[in-house]
């Protein structure tokens, strides 16, 4: 049989111990898993950032992959920390929104609040979820413990109120949703996907790529291309990203540095 597979995804940054305690938990219970690092560098309590990671992450992993998520502004009140089954997958994080797309995306299987004892560390603090309650539970799925056995039963999960790009004829309005690593500008305008004839397709609109006309900050690009090295050193473009959002970017620069630009920034595409 394959390996359980534990997906792990953080704001802890890797200065700190926090993620290589998480880790020692899984090991002690099921030293056969392969953990593999999603990332830990959410921006701190940034939870819209971590519900888009996972999103755009969660599909590229086998199927029965844990995925144990720890993005927790409120850790230590009232928010629930979850086991979810969902779209063939396992999801391990507090019921704060995290999950908004995974749920919105497909059916939910079933969900428990972790409050079986037996699957948490025998002290819980009121500090480190991640180590005491979130690892000790994805640990415990990978030895193949149900996820009804976590606890008590939860049937509806918080969402983030996620606003969708907005259509019109001739026009999609949407926003700033991320910033990358490089600078890099993605949006909420998808799905995005190249027909022939450098044509793009989103929802029951079709356009031609070159007549597009982006604008954002009172700036307009005109044009969506397919790669960065369309452009030259230093400009400002418009891309589809590799999961099909529209991008704005810098070939060989930052586009949030070009602009200014931030999360929320209001984005439209026309054509």
């Amino acid at each position: 049989m394959p390996r359980p597979t534990i997906a792990l995804m953080t704001d802890f940054g890797t200065k700190d111990i926090y993620v290589g305690v998480m880790k020692g938990v899984i090991a002690r219970i099921c030293p056969e898993a392969l953990v593999i690092d999603l990332t830990h560098e959410i921006p701190p309590q940034s939870v819209s950032v971590g519900a888009w990671a996972l999103k755009n992450a969660y599909r590229y992993f086998a199927e029965g992959t844990i995925f144990t998520a720890v993005v927790d502004p409120e850790v230590g009140s009232e928010r629930r920390p979850l086991a979810v089954e969902v779209g063939g997958y396992r999801f391990v994080a507090p019921d704060n929104g995290l999950l908004t797309h995974i749920i919105r995306a497909h059916p939910l299987i079933c969900a428990a609040a972790i409050t079986n004892p037996r699957y948490r560390l025998p002290q819980v603090s009121a500090t480190f979820h991640g180590r005491d309650v979130f690892a000790p539970a994805a640990a415990h799925l990978a030895t193949g413990v149900p996820v009804m056995d976590m606890g008590h039963p939860v049937e509806q999960l918080v969402e983030l109120d996620i606003a969708p790009a907005h259509q019109e004829p001739g026009r999609i309005v949407g926003s700033v949703i991320h910033i990358d690593h490089f600078g890099n500008l993605i949006t909420n305008i998808e799905p995005l996907t190249w027909d022939a004839d450098r044509h793009l397709q989103i929802g029951e609109f079709r356009f031609g790529a070159p007549k597009a006309r982006i604008t954002i900050l009172d700036t307009v690009i005109r044009g969506i291309q397919r790669a960065y090295y369309e452009a030259r050193s230093g400009d400002l473009l418009a891309q589809v990203d590799s999961s099909g959002a529209l991008e704005i970017a810098v070939y060989r620069g930052s586009a949030a540095a070009y602009l200014g630009a931030s999360v929320g920034d209001v984005v439209v595409l026309e054509w």
